[in-house]
């Protein structure tokens, strides 16, 4: 590898400046905001992959073939000023400034009340190398001690990521270890990097495996840096200015397209067990699982179909039913509706190479194809070899669409679950269409997750114009966020990974991907003893995705009844959940409208508190609940540091307060998991016994005072749950502003939107000691007002 040292200004041209360098490269600087600056390198000006499907500026979507990397379009292109002298070429806009300096490095400040500020800088030596007998691109930074470094998505170990190297390579890692094991399934080189007075992001817009070393490696000929390294394609970057670290991530999110509107169901319990389905009576195995969530008085909202109901002698094909299995598929999701559970089904973009449709496919040339020949690719894919789908060839595209409404959604299936769609092709040069224009996997391999849940959404809209598609992936690429509900794949049962799998969720969640979770109670491993389990799904309900998912080593299943002595806790915990349901939905709500994450790392809304930003193993889910998990053995008491709000917490069952700033120590039973209220909030919720969220017909308001003097806004959402005619007026909007002094505690109500839900009154629910007077639009109301929604 060469450094790119020599430079000359070339243009000034649309918010691009054109700089020629070293090597027949070309340095680009394109002005997109005041706080958005992207810096790309091409080659004889071009680009070696010449879209990106992860940018989406105000755009709902990415056109199948990608967006133009050259486009502006979406952008506001603000004005700039530039200036050049003998060996600067300086531009600025009204919050960032970046000067080229000769030899090339690039140096960043932002403004802030009025004054130009350090943000970052490159190395000054050798802080672009590019390959010469290869294809490698470097970027090297210059690092800070007192930096920390977020995000990179789908990540082992702690939340900071200074001090370690990543790699992004998608791999099926099945079992990791979730405090050490790299890389995993996502691809998302994406970080964001806080310093003491400001926060940024850095996101590489190149979907080849790439490594960044944040710290963990140091070289006697320069000073502390850090770097971003890819095998191929680009050094294409964008800068986005927070100044702190939830303007970051809502903004990088916004970037890349924001965050799927999925259905109410979606949030409530969803079983599943490799084990159903690989059992020889899945059918009757399914069955009994509706009638055990009713025996028990398990709420459920639906169930994922694992790939043993595509299954001949043991091995899994995409797009086939095994009849004896499961004999009337229609049947068994009348079953699952009877008792209002959805039903997803996995599928997988791989073939085996002795699947009944392998001919039909290769005749149609739908996969991708080996480097030397024009075969289909062979790689190992579960028990076998199989050829995996090419989502760059539309006729792919559409064959795969057709199968997924003709084989699935025809059936009554409800959502798609795209699985083991890593990709894992690793003849580099297997060749892809590339619609039309031909590109090798190793440019691309990101991008065909991507595009498969592009396709199974594509399918499921189409079979169902007006209800909002929910599905699920394991892998994928920045704008996988567009689309669907991620998890962090096949974790290992110990109580090591329940403790960093808080911290995986939180990283996806600060690199845009806010609807995740995890496999509640482990996939794979021994069963989880008691009160793992128990520690496990009172952690489990307290994130977007709530499923408990198992295929253990032991041939055991992990089931909500799976300890008696255990199932009333394991019970009251999902209640728990769905007495909260209103909550969470209001936060994917805020995730859909306003860009704002739903797990959310105590320091995201405290930056000001440095104590938050310690490692542990607390968050927000929304803004408004800390969640305080267990994550040890034997433990029923633990400290829990309470961030500085500057209003203070409640106890979320005793509503005891506490003042924010302070560490204390809280009982634990395991009959509960801690935790908090911010004063200040107003939490929608609805009452316990809720069989799932079909059966939503009653609607309390929470309302958690300021302890003594204090103001805020707070907006709370409601519509049918499932279709898209909010779009359309048909939601329930309530715009709420609290105001409490010494003596009151005022609510000003206004009502938005023409729907009518089942519940037709609200309930107001104050602190039981609390006596100031509640006011309510103007008019003194006892405690236990209710609001009828046609007043």
């Amino acid at each position: 590898m060469k450094a790119v040292k020599n430079w000359q200004f070339v243009e000034n041209h649309n918010h691009r400046i054109d700089i020629a360098c070293d090597h027949g490269y070309q340095m680009h600087i394109f002005i997109l905001e005041n706080d958005l600056l992207r810096v790309a390198f091409t080659k004889n000006n071009t680009f070696t992959v010449p879209h990106t499907w992860a940018i989406t500026p105000n755009q709902a979507d990415v056109a199948w073939h990608g967006r133009d990397k050259w486009s502006l379009d979406g952008f506001s292109c603000p004005n700039y000023e530039i200036k050049q002298t003998e060996k600067t070429l300086e531009i600025t806009t009204a919050l960032l400034k970046v000067t080229v300096h000769y030899p090339l490095y690039l140096e960043w400040k932002y403004k802030q009340d009025g004054e130009w500020k350090p943000l970052f800088s490159d190395r000054k030596t050798g802080a672009y190398l590019m390959g010469i007998s290869n294809t490698e691109v470097s970027h090297y930074l210059q690092r800070d001690i007192l930096e920390h470094y977020y995000g990179l998505g789908e990540k082992t170990g702690n939340l900071n990521r200074h001090g370690r190297r990543f790699e992004m390579r998608n791999i099926d890692a099945m079992g990791y270890n979730a405090e050490y094991t790299d890389p995993l399934y996502k691809h998302l080189p994406f970080y964001i990097t806080h310093a003491p007075e400001v926060s940024y992001g850095l996101y590489y817009d190149n979907l080849a495996p790439c490594w960044f070393i944040l710290g963990s490696e140091i070289d006697n000929y320069h000073s502390y840096y850090r770097s971003y390294k890819a095998e191929d394609g680009d050094l294409d970057y964008y800068v986005i200015l927070g100044p702190k670290v939830l303007d970051v991530t809502k903004k990088y999110c916004k970037l890349t397209g924001g965050t799927i509107f999925g259905p109410k169901w979606s949030l409530g319990y969803s079983g599943s067990t490799m084990h159903y389905t690989d059992a020889s009576d899945a059918q009757e195995q399914l069955k009994k699982f509706v009638d055990l969530c009713d025996k028990h008085n398990i709420p459920c909202d639906s169930f994922q179909l694992s790939s043993g109901y595509t299954s001949i002698n043991g091995k899994r094909y995409v797009f086939n039913w095994n009849y004896d299995k499961v004999p009337t598929p229609k049947e068994i999701t009348k079953y699952f509706h009877d008792a209002g559970m959805k039903l997803a089904a996995n599928i997988k973009p791989c073939l085996l190479q002795d699947h009944p449709r392998y001919q039909e496919v290769e005749k149609l040339g739908l996969f991708i194809k080996d480097s030397e020949s024009d075969n289909p690719e062979r790689s190992m894919f579960w028990d076998d070899e199989g050829s995996h789908l090419d989502f760059t060839n539309m006729d792919t595209v559409n064959w795969w669409k057709a199968n997924v409404k003709q084989q699935l959604l025809d059936y009554g299936i409800d959502s798609t679950w795209n699985d083991n769609n890593e990709f894992e092709v690793w003849d580099n040069y297997a060749k892809c269409h590339y619609f039309g224009k031909g590109m090798p996997i190793k440019l691309l391999r990101p991008l065909q997750p991507l595009l498969m849940m592009k396709s199974s959404y594509e399918a499921q809209l189409e079979h169902a114009p007006n209800k909002r598609p929910y599905l699920i992936s394991r892998s994928g690429s920045p704008g996988m966020n567009r689309y669907v509900q991620t998890w962090s794949g096949d974790n290992r049962t110990n109580w090591n990974t329940l403790r960093y799998n808080i911290k995986m969720g939180l990283g996806m969640s600060l690199s845009g991907l806010y609807n995740v979770g995890h496999d509640v109670g482990g996939f794979s491993g021994n069963k989880p003893d008691p009160e793992l389990f128990v520690r496990w799904v009172q952690n489990g309900v307290m994130h977007p995705r709530f499923t408990i998912h198992s295929w253990n080593d032991d041939k055991t299943v992990n089931e909500p009844w799976m300890y008696p002595e255990m199932t009333n806790i394991i019970r009251s915990a999902i209640q728990l959940r769905y007495s909260l349901m209103p909550y969470l939905y209001n936060a994917l709500w805020k995730a859909h409208h306003d860009y704002e994450p739903m797990l959310r790392p105590t320091f995201l809304d405290h930056e000001h508190d440095i104590n938050t930003f310690e490692e542990n193993d607390d968050y927000l889910f929304g803004e408004d609940l800390l969640v305080a998990s267990v994550v040890e053995p034997n433990q029923r008491k633990r400290d829990v540091y309470l961030p500085q709000n500057f209003a203070g917490w409640y106890d979320f069952y005793t509503y005891k307060w506490f003042n924010g700033g302070e560490k204390i120590t809280v009982d634990a039973p395991l009959e509960r998991i801690p935790l908090f209220l911010r004063a200040g909030s107003i939490i929608p919720m609805t009452r316990k016994g809720h069989k799932n969220t079909l059966f939503d017909d009653y609607r309390e308001l929470l309302i958690m005072p300021f302890i003594n003097q204090g103001e805020r806004n707070i907006t709370i959402f409601d519509d049918d749950g499932e279709s898209f005619d909010y779009l359309k007026g048909k939601f329930l909007k309530l715009n709420i502003h609290l105001k409490c002094t010494s003596q009151t505690i005022e609510l000003t109500l206004e009502k938005s939107g023409d729907y009518l839900p089942k519940y037709h009154e609200i309930n107001f629910r104050l602190p039981e000691k609390e006596n100031r007077k509640l006011i309510i639009n103007g008019k003194v109301i006892n405690p236990n007002y209710k609001l009828g929604l046609l007043d």
